[in-house]
Formats: structure tokens, C-alpha cells, sequence
């Protein structure tokens, strides 16, 4: 009897763990695919106006545009608590960046590990801690340089140890999520690889290659590059991220760059002298305005080289999928850690809750399963259900206290009866960079609701309102907050907002009320 039961357990044993092996063969891998501070309207899968991005537009036809993916908190490190997570910045604890990120708490990289996946993070890691829950890291330190940039990894022992580089960044970190796939993985287990760039985040230095890529052409300007913030109330005015006050003369490459090699900086060189110096010799005879729209193809063209480097080195990830024989089984998702004012509003950075920067592409392909060319135009989305959408995928139970929802669904083209109709953002950086309000808001895709809240510019409280129809006025330029015609969706979205910072259990906001920075310069002063 003992003899026979032995048989059966050894017989169990066995069909269990070809199941199990054959289930993790199965799953699909997983490429997430991030970028830093990438708006919609530099990518030409959503707007072909000012670039083609070939790469990230074969992932949407080969796959789903998503046209509503709003971010929780506009800012680079805590959108990646966010995605790590699956809950709100006042629940992870990184709320604005400068805090550390608590990686002992639950993420979805641990999760997948525990259920047999390898898990890798290389690129931009922001979040102050050591990564945890991954096989393999290589990360930048802090902020990263966009040229040769020192990067985190693991010694033979498992410690970090910083190690130096020389090349442009966007490219070293291509270079290393393709040797991590050819080299550094166990072929034999699914895997997830998050491929995250530093570009093109602020102060958007290209690649050598494209130094002098659009010398020849004129971007076009956004329509509110002169945005005089008459219809909003004073943050609008008060910020400081203005192209014509706020940009500096490292930003706009009118002085040396440091830490490039001798032959990086003579590419360099021969690149922005010339210009320069034209610029310079004329700036005293230009007007406001003609300074102005100087700053803005300066900048605009230099965000752009950027992203194309990002978009180049996304081709040669789908390559080597393709080559492989791995495209098929692998789900590969695009997006950034929140939209970008590429001239809007007069504008650089982020933060707002106002359009441009409260959306963010997503982009994602599942062959055999994603309808190739779809568009979800509809269906709220947020950064709030990567997490659940990737364990999801892995076939990995989501646990409760996540705040998101998987995307699998609208992968398939099925959205569940209670999708999400609102959304609820929130902002906290203030006093900081930029000088943005504290701010919160709700909304459902046609309306929008923000309450500014906290310490002020003057040293004061801020209390007050903006309530905009973005059907009516998608520029957002003019508040209805106290226009007695819109009192009715006032309230109503009043109440909503109530009930999504209970449902998300928003406690009071407990920063320490650190003395603010001036207000910004007057916006005549258009200076360097």
C-alpha cells in the first residue's frame, strides 16, 4: 500500500509540475515600454503635425491607441510609485519627488516573481531606493544625464554598485535591455522587462545623430503659445514654467554643456555655435515675440530629437522580438509618466490637471488577442491599472487593496458594465519646482472640476475653484466655475469628487507648509 501511494504522489508530483510548466510557458511575456515627460502631441500615432514616430506608431497599428489614459499625480516619480504599486500617492507614500519610494511594501514586480516570472528594470528608475522585486536591474542614477551616465546595478553579491559609461543614454539603455534579452535572462521562464527611458525629459539633449535634425523646418506653434490665463484663476498665472520667462540658457543650449567627452563636445559644438551666435547678434533687435517664437522652435526641435532617439531604440526592441520568434507571445505596452506642454499655455513641464498634461499616450499589442489598429476613444484609463493589468496577464490573482482595474478587458474589446465614468486626480508639489498649486479635481471626459487648495504664493491660504467644458473649450481657457449656467454640473461633479476621495480614502493633506517661492516674473520680461 505504502508502495503504491508513494507511485501516486511521485505520479502527481510529476503532472503538477508539467502543468505548472506548461502554464508559465504559456503566459505571455511582458515589455513595458516607458518615456519621460512624452506627450500625445509628439507622437504621431495621436498627432503627426510635428514628428513621425514610426516605432511607437507600429505598436498602434499592430495594436490599441488608448485616447483617455490620465495620470493620478502629473509628476516622473510618483507616477512610477503609482505603476509600482497600483494605489494613489498619499497610499505608497511618494507623493512628489525628493521622497524615497518604501519598496518593502507590495508591487507587482514581487508578485510576478513569486508566480515564476523573470523580472528586469532598466532605464530611468527615479524612485530613490534601491528596486526591489526584480531579477535584474540597471538603473540611472537619480535624474540620469542624457550623456554618459553612471547606472546602478548589482555586484556578484547582490549590493548595489554604481558603474560609469560613455555614450548617449537613450541609446546605452537600448543597448542594455537587448543584451538583458539575449543574454541576462533564463529562456525557460516568461518573462517582464520594464525598458524605461530618461528622454525626453527636461533639458532635452539629442543624440549626435540628430544634432541638426530639423534645422530646415518650422514647428508648428501651438494656438495658445500666448495664452494670457485671462479666463482662469491664479495659479494659471503665478506658475513659473514659462518659455518666455522660465527657460534657461542651459535649456535653450546658448551655453557649453558639461560632462561630455572631448569629441561629444566638438559634435556638439558644430552643431549650436553657428546658431548661436546668429541668435546673440540679433537678440537685441528682436522683439518679445520674435524671442519668444526663437525659445519655442529651439525648444520644440530639440523635445523632438529627443523622442526620435526613444522611437528608434523602441524599433530595435520590436526587431528583436520579431527575430526571435517572440513577438507573438508577448504583450508590449507604451506610455509615459504623464503628458507634456510642448508650447501650450506658453509652457514647458508638467503638473497641471488641465489636458496636455493629465494625458498620456498608452499604447499596447497583443498579437492574437488586441484587434490590430483599434482605438479605445471612450474608456477612462490610468497609469492606476498597470499593475492589475500586468499580473492580470500573468495569470496572478490582483489583490484587493490595488485601487485600479485591469485593462485586459479592453485588450479584448469588452468593457465591463462598471468601468470607471470619473476619474480623481491629485497634485501636491507645492512649494516646488515650477510653482503649480496644490491641487485636486474630477473628471468624467466632458467636464472637469479642480479645487486649488493649500499655501499660496503670497504667503497665504489658496481656496478656489475651475470648472471647464471641454467640449466647449478644449484649450481649457475659460473657467464656469461661477457661471450660474453650469451650477447644475458644478454640483454634480462636486459630489463625485466627494465620492472618489472616499472611495480612494484621500485623508487631509498633512504636508508641512514650507515658505513658497516668488511669484513668477512678469510675462513682458522675456529674457536670454
Amino acid at each position: 500500500m505504502n508502495r503504491i501511494l508513494a507511485c501516486l504522489a511521485i505520479t502527481f508530483s510529476l503532472w503538477y509540475i508539467t502543468c505548472h510548466l506548461t502554464n508559465a510557458a504559456d503566459r505571455p511575456n511582458i515589455i513595458f515600454i516607458f518615456s519621460d515627460d512624452h506627450c500625445v502631441q509628439a507622437l504621431s500615432a495621436y498627432d503627426d503635425s510635428r514628428i513621425s514616430t514610426p516605432n511607437m506608431d507600429r505598436i498602434a497599428k499592430e495594436g490599441m491607441r488608448f485616447d483617455r489614459c490620465y495620470v493620478t499625480n502629473g509628476i516622473c516619480g510618483p507616477s512610477r510609485a503609482v505603476i509600482q504599486t497600483g494605489k494613489y500617492s498619499h497610499l505608497n507614500g511618494f507623493i512628489r519627488n525628493g521622497n524615497t519610494f518604501n519598496g518593502d511594501q507590495q508591487t507587482f514586480p514581487k508578485l510576478l516573481q513569486q508566480s515564476g516570472y523573470q523580472t528586469a528594470v532598466i532605464g530611468k528608475w527615479h524612485l530613490g531606493s534601491t528596486p526591489q522585486g526584480y531579477d535584474y536591474y540597471d538603473v540611472l542614477k537619480g535624474q540620469g544625464p542624457y550623456y554618459n551616465p553612471p547606472m546602478i546595478t548589482a555586484d556578484a553579491d547582490g549590493n548595489p554598485i554604481t558603474k560609469p559609461h560613455v555614450g548617449y543614454t537613450t541609446e546605452i539603455i537600448g543597448d542594455k535591455a537587448l543584451k538583458w534579452m539575449e543574454d541576462g535572462r533564463d529562456k525557460n521562464k516568461p518573462f517582464m522587462l520594464m525598458f524605461q527611458h530618461k528622454a525626453p525629459h527636461r533639458n532635452w539633449m539629442p543624440a549626435p545623430k540628430y544634432l541638426n535634425w530639423l534645422d530646415d523646418v518650422e514647428i508648428a506653434e501651438p494656438e495658445t503659445l500666448f495664452d494670457d490665463y485671462e479666463g482662469r484663476e491664479s495659479p494659471a498665472s503665478n506658475q513659473a514654467m514659462s518659455i518666455a520667462s522660465d527657460m534657461t540658457d542651459n535649456d535653450l543650449k546658448l551655453t557649453t554643456p558639461r560632462g561630455l567627452t572631448p569629441e561629444q563636445l566638438k559634435t556638439w559644438n558644430a552643431a549650436y555655435a553657428a546658431k548661436n551666435a546668429d541668435y546673440l547678434e540679433r537678440r537685441d533687435s528682436m522683439t518679445e515675440t520674435e524671442i519668444i517664437k526663437w525659445k519655442y522652435q529651439r525648444y520644440a526641435k530639440d523635445y523632438l530629437r529627443c523622442v526620435k532617439s526613444v522611437d528608434d531604440e523602441i524599433g530595435r526592441l520590436l526587431d528583436y522580438l520579431d527575430e526571435n520568434g517572440l513577438a507573438d507571445n508577448t504583450v508590449v505596452v507604451y506610455s509615459s509618466d504623464q503628458g507634456w506642454y510642448l508650447g501650450e499655455h506658453g509652457w514647458f513641464d508638467k503638473r497641471w490637471m488641465y489636458e496636455e498634461s493629465l494625458v498620456t499616450p498608452l499604447l499596447a499589442r497583443w498579437p492574437g488577442v488586441i484587434q490590430p489598429g483599434s482605438v479605445n476613444a471612450t474608456d477612462i484609463t490610468s497609469n492606476l491599472d498597470f499593475a492589475e493589468t500586468f499580473l492580470d496577464l500573468a495569470g496572478v490573482e490582483i489583490p484587493d487593496d490595488m485601487q485600479g482595474a485591469s485593462l485586459v478587458p479592453l485588450f479584448k474589446g469588452q468593457t465591463p458594465a462598471d468601468w470607471r465614468k470619473s476619474f480623481y486626480y491629485h497634485y501636491y508639489e507645492f512649494p516646488g519646482a515650477h510653482s503649480v498649486n496644490r491641487h485636486f479635481g474630477v473628471t468624467d471626459g466632458q467636464h472637469k472640476l479642480i479645487h486649488y487648495y493649500g499655501p499660496n504664493h503670497d504667503g497665504g491660504e489658496i481656496d478656489t475653484w475651475e470648472l471647464f467644458d471641454l467640449t466647449r473649450d478644449p484649450n481649457e481657457l475659460k473657467s464656469e466655475a461661477n457661471n450660474p449656467e453650469y451650477a447644475g454640473i458644478r454640483k454634480r461633479l462636486a459630489t463625485e469628487l466627494e465620492r472618489l476621495r472616499e472611495q480612494y480614502d484621500v485623508g487631509e493633506d498633512t504636508q508641512p507648509a514650507r515658505k513658497p517661492r516668488p511669484a513668477n516674473r512678469k510675462r513682458a520680461k522675456a529674457i536670454n
